[in-house]
C-alpha cells in the first residue's frame, strides 16, 4: 500500500502524504522551504545512514531522503530507545530523494535504513531540546508478531467450514426433493456463513470463485454455463427456475464446499496479510453489497453487509494485542463496529431483511456514512499491521 509514500503516525493513525519526489537539489542542513518548514537533507546508505543530520529542533520538519547507494531501501525515523517509528519510506531507488514530514518533540531520534538484501543499519542518535510534542509512534508488526494471530484466525475458519458445509448441505436436500419453498429458507443462511470467513478468501484460491462467483465478466451473463455458486442458485431461486434445474448447481456448491473444508487443514493463510483483510472486508461491502451489485433477487445485501462486520470483528479480535498499544483509536473502532451492527439489525424485522430498494434516502446516507466511516479507520489498522523488517 505505501510503496512510494512517505506515512506519518497521527494519533495512532497513519496519514498517507501526498509528497513530490523529485529531488530537491538545493535541499540543505538546515534550509528553510517556502512553505515555512525547515528542510534536511539526509543520506541513505549502508555506510552513512542518517548523515547529515547532526542537530535537532523541534517542531514539523521535511528530512529529504537521499539514496547515494546501488540498492532500494526502506528508511525508518525512529527513537532508538523504543524502537518506535515517527515516520517510514518505502521503496527509496537509488540515487532518488524522497520527502518525509513529521513533526518531532523533545527526545532522542535515529534513521534506520535497510537496504534490499542487506542487514538494517541505524544512523546516529539526535538528541531534539526544547518544548514541543512529537507526532504519535508506534512500534513496527513483525511477519513474526502476525503469526500467532493468524493461526488463530486459521483455526476458527476451519469451524466456521464445518457450519458451512452443513447449511450447504440442507440447501442441496431442499432443491433435491424440490421443495423450493424449503431451499430459499436455507440459502441464506448457508450464504451468510461463508461470508463470515472474510479475512480467509486470499487463501481459498479459485474455490472462492465457485463458492461465491458473479456473473460478471461472463459473456452469458446470469445464464452463462459457467455461473456457478450461492448467486447462481439465488438467481434461479429467486426467478421461478425450476428444482430439476438447480438439482445441478446446488450439488456443484455442495461439492465445492465440502473440498474447501478438507482441504483446509494443508492450507497456509498468509500472516502479512491479516491486516489488510481487516480493512479490505468492509471495502467490499460498501462496493459490492451496499450498491447492490450481488443481488440476484433475494434482497439480502444488508444482511450479507452484517455478516462483514462479524467476519470483521473476528479478525480484529485476534489482532487486538498487536493493536493495544499501537492504536489509541482501536476501542473508538470497536464502538463503531457496534454501532454498525446495531443500525444494520434494525433492518431485520420478523426474520426477513430489508431489501435496498426499499431503503429511503435518508437511510441509505446513514448506512453509508457509518461503514464508509470504518473503513476509513480500519485502513489503519491495515498500515500498523503491514509487516515491517527490523534488521
Amino acid at each position: 500500500m505505501w510503496t512510494v509514500a512517505c506515512v506519518l503516525l497521527g494519533g495512532g493513525l497513519l496519514t498517507a502524504l501526498a509528497l513530490a519526489c523529485a529531488p530537491e537539489d538545493g535541499a540543505r542542513q538546515g534550509t528553510t522551504a517556502a512553505d515555512g518548514l525547515r528542510r534536511t537533507t539526509v543520506e541513505v546508505s549502508p555506510g552513512h545512514c542518517g548523515r547529515g543530520w547532526a542537530k535537532g529542533r523541534p517542531g514539523t520538519q521535511v528530512f529529504d531522503l537521499h539514496n547515494t547507494s546501488d540498492a532500494a531501501a526502506e528508511v525508518y525515523l525512529e527513537s532508538p530507545r523504543s524502537g518506535a517509528v515517527y515516520g517510514e519510506v518505502e521503496g527509496l531507488g537509488p540515487g532518488t530523494t524522497r520527502h518525509l514530514r513529521v513533526r518531532l518533540g523533545r527526545g532522542s531520534y535515529a534513521f534506520m535504513c535497510l537496504p534490499d538484501d542487506a542487514d538494517a543499519v541505524t544512523g546516529p542518535t539526535v538528541r531534539i531540546d526544547g518544548d514541543g510534542r512529537s507526532g504519535p509512534a508506534a512500534a513496527p508488526v513483525t511477519e513474526h508478531d502476525l503469526i500467532p494471530p493468524a493461526l488463530d484466525y486459521q483455526q476458527w475458519v476451519a469451524g466456521g467450514l464445518d457450519e458451512l458445509v452443513g447449511r450447504t448441505g440442507t440447501l442441496r436436500a431442499a432443491v433435491a426433493r424440490g421443495d423450493l419453498a424449503g431451499a430459499r429458507e436455507a440459502w441464506l443462511p448457508a450464504h451468510l456463513a461463508y461470508e463470515r470467513l472474510g479475512a480467509a478468501y486470499g487463501a481459498f484460491g479459485d474455490a472462492d470463485q465457485q463458492i461465491n462467483g458473479t456473473s460478471a465478466g461472463l459473456r452469458g451473463g446470469d445464464r452463462d454455463p459457467a455461473f456457478s455458486g450461492f448467486h447462481r442458485i439465488e438467481y434461479g431461486l429467486w426467478h421461478g427456475q425450476s428444482a430439476a434445474g438447480l438439482r445441478a448447481p446446488a450439488a456443484a456448491l455442495d461439492g465445492a464446499v465440502r473440498k474447501l473444508r478438507d482441504d483446509w487443514a494443508q492450507t497456509r493463510m498468509e500472516p502479512a496479510d491479516l491486516g489488510l483483510r481487516a480493512h479490505e472486508i468492509l471495502e467490499d461491502t460498501l462496493q459490492f453489497e451496499l450498491t447492490g451489485r450481488t443481488d440476484y433477487g433475494s434482497g439480502t445485501n444488508l444482511a450479507t453487509a452484517r455478516a462483514h462486520l462479524d467476519a470483521t470483528r473476528a479478525v480484529l479480535t485476534r489482532l487486538r494485542p498487536l493493536l493495544v498499544t499501537r492504536y489509541p483509536g482501536l476501542p473508538h473502532v470497536e464502538s463503531e463496529l457496534s454501532r454498525a451492527q446495531r443500525l444494520l439489525d434494525g433492518f431485520r424485522k420478523d426474520g426477513r431483511w430489508t431489501a435496498l430498494r426499499h431503503l429511503d434516502r435518508t437511510e441509505r446516507e446513514r448506512i453509508d456514512a457509518v461503514l464508509g466511516d470504518l473503513v476509513e479507520r480500519l485502513a489503519s489498522v491495515a498500515t500498523l499491521c503491514d509487516a515491517r523488517r527490523t534488521v
